[in-house]
């Protein structure tokens, strides 16, 4: 980019246009909170002018000042030739409502399992009260145990990570949300050191193969790889959570885990298992529930 390419750039629609045709051009991959070049440029021009993430539309005219202006360029620059997710440069990540600082430490929250939770679970969980404790295994940012302890108030959230570095970013965002007291950060291999019972058990685990591993775009190769990869298939980690899940659940307790796009695998693996695939926006092939009797039952 040099100075001829802006000078005549004056206002949010001149940048996000710019931004957008800039963001095509350079082939970026996407997929850290947004899908597309326009979703991103809009999300990255309104960070940085300080507007409000959900409101493009009134700024689109607003004229801009030099300080401005430079301060988002500098922005725009930085995803094309760091070709970092726009996560890692802003600092922030969202999950439907919450908001969760994160830096290169963890990968960027975009757990299917959000949706849910934000459901509270229905119709698996009738009273929303009567859950008492919950494990989110591989926590990374502690997105998903925050988002636990606000679904069910009544919860103790375990949250467990083998990164320390992870779980320094976690304890940040649980401090931010002031639930020291509910939310407990454990470091550890999935259920490792843990003796409680859980309501609950959700997980957004490593679930990428290693030939997908090897294929990743730039974007992902700058998130930490012990939090994608698991194994040639990708169920290194998901075999463990299902196979020692029925010594850490109660007796009505539900395990929920999200797998990318290992449902014919888990299913060829576990042919006996009745797993029930739970929708969300991207589909029914992404988020699978277990029930501890099914877990008790079945050949896992």
């Amino acid at each position: 980019m040099t100075a001829d390419d802006t000078d005549c750039l004056r206002t949010v629609r001149d940048l996000l246009r710019y931004a957008t045709s800039k963001f095509n051009q350079a082939g970026l991959s996407f997929g850290h909170g947004s899908d597309n070049a326009y979703d991103e440029a809009a999300y990255l021009i309104l960070h940085s002018l300080h507007l409000p993430l959900d409101r493009l539309e009134p700024f689109l005219d607003a004229a801009l000042t030099s300080a401005e202006i430079d301060a988002t360029l500098k922005l725009i620059r930085s995803r094309i030739e760091q070709r970092l997710p726009a996560s890692y440069l802003t600092n922030q990540a969202w999950l439907g409502d919450f908001s969760f600082y994160v830096d290169e430490r963890v990968i960027v929250p975009r757990s299917h399992i959000a949706e849910l939770l934000n459901e509270q679970m229905s119709p698996w969980v009738n009273d929303p009260d009567s859950i008492h404790q919950c494990l989110d295994l591989c926590t990374g940012s502690g997105c998903l145990a925050i988002l636990l302890a606000h679904a069910f108030p009544e919860a103790q959230v375990d949250a467990t990570d083998l990164s320390a570095d992870a779980l320094e970013v976690a304890e940040r965002n649980v401090q931010d949300y002031q639930l020291q007291e509910r939310v407990r950060l454990r470091q550890g291999d999935l259920y490792g050191g843990l003796t409680s019972r859980y309501d609950i058990i959700v997980s957004n685990p490593p679930y990428v193969d290693a030939a997908a591993m090897a294929a990743l775009p730039q974007e992902y190769q700058a998130e930490p790889a012990m939090a994608l990869a698991a194994g040639e298939d990708g169920l290194d980690v998901i075999r463990r959570i299902i196979d020692e899940a029925a010594s850490y659940l109660t007796p009505d307790g539900v395990l929920v885990v999200e797998v990318g796009r290992d449902r014919p695998a888990i299913e060829k693996t576990y042919p006996d298992l009745p797993f029930v695939w739970l929708e969300t926006r991207a589909g029914e092939d992404f988020v699978f529930l277990l029930t501890a009797g099914d877990l008790r039952d079945g050949s896992g």
